[in-house]
């Protein structure tokens, strides 16, 4: 008799439970805590694109789709596998490598300078500067793309030799040296910073991009990443102008703060006159096809910035050229892979 009881005790109250009244209380429930998870999930996303300065990787995975293709179209070879991992491990070394400089920056005390500086135009994060994070996570979530980036290394030299993993350690200890102690390239305003940011956006990726296709080394790759190098060696040393006074200040001397200006600038005219004689030397042995000459005028933003500087301009002024700088490299590049995509098809 009990067991009956028990049984049409919990018949009702589940039926109850389940009932229609109540179930769209439940459903409004689960509902509201997967919208509040996935609100979490996207601030932190949001978040994680700040501080990672998210925003600027094309100018990383452009070189690695460059040395892709060029083993596309030179030898017939692509391996989608290898070029989505090599994609993955390029941008976790570029995200890290953003993040380290941002913290060493901040132990410094250059980027809380730029940020008291009347007239600098800070160009870091703000996570450190304006405590949004602590030391410890934004530490922490540097050296975690630092071992994405590491694992990615791993992977492709097994499957594509020792070069793969050697071209990664490079870039990866360019990086992290570039503002850190004892080398500190960034800071030593010999040319030192430009040569390693060559390097990195450059020849590094685009030959290693090509070995992981190929597992051997051609001169054309390294043709191949010299406009890119060049122009994104352009963005980087144009930033310097955004804030060169507070970096004086902190001790940190770029070839902006140790030449002045007037130099500067004329050396960045000089840059950009690099890329392009690379671009035409390029065609000229064989490394991109004679339509390539298109990516020219993808120059011409940086060309009009230049004609309206004067010879001393406040760090306000200099934001227009970083634009250009910026649009440029990623045309200049996405016209580059086009090229060589077609070439590879006809």
């Amino acid at each position: 008799m009990k067991f009956f009881i028990i049984i049409y005790f919990y018949y009702h109250l589940f039926r109850r439970l389940f009932s229609v009244s109540f179930r769209p209380n439940v459903i409004f429930l689960v509902r509201k805590g997967i919208l509040e998870e996935r609100g979490i999930v996207r601030d932190m996303l949001k978040q994680f694109r700040k501080a990672s300065r998210f925003g600027v990787i094309p100018v990383m995975l452009i070189p690695v789709a460059l040395g892709a293709l060029g083993a596309f179209v030179w030898d017939g070879v692509f391996n989608v596998w290898l070029f989505l991992i090599t994609l993955a491990g390029a941008a976790s070394a570029h995200l890290f490598s953003n993040m380290i400089n941002d913290l060493w920056d901040y132990k410094s005390g250059t980027d809380i300078a730029a940020k008291e500086t009347v007239d600098a135009v800070s160009t870091n994060s703000g996570f450190l500067t304006n405590q949004i994070w602590s030391i410890r996570k934004f530490a922490a979530i540097t050296w975690g793309l630092f071992a994405v980036a590491a694992i990615c290394g791993i992977v492709l030299a097994v499957f594509s030799g020792i070069w793969a993993f050697i071209f990664g350690a490079l870039g990866g200890l360019i990086a992290y040296f570039y503002v850190a102690p004892p080398l500190k390239f960034g800071y030593r305003g010999k040319g030192y910073s430009e040569i390693a940011i060559l390097l990195s956006f450059g020849v590094l990726p685009v030959m290693g991009a090509y070995y992981v296709q190929t597992s051997h080394l051609d001169f054309r790759a390294l043709l191949l990443s010299l406009p890119i190098g060049l122009l994104t060696t352009l963005i980087l040393f144009n930033h310097h102008f955004l804030h060169w006074q507070a970096d004086r200040q902190a001790g940190k001397r770029t070839l902006v703060v140790v030449w002045g200006e007037q130099r500067a600038l004329r050396f960045s005219r000089f840059l950009l006159l690099l890329a392009i004689i690379s671009l035409i030397v390029n065609i000229i042995a064989g490394s991109l096809p004679v339509y390539g000459l298109i990516a020219l005028p993808a120059m011409l933003p940086l060309v009009q910035v230049y004609g309206k500087l004067k010879p001393q301009n406040t760090s306000h002024a200099y934001l227009p050229l970083m634009g250009a700088s910026m649009k440029s490299t990623k045309l200049c590049g996405l016209i580059m892979i086009i090229c060589l995509f077609i070439q590879g098809l006809i």
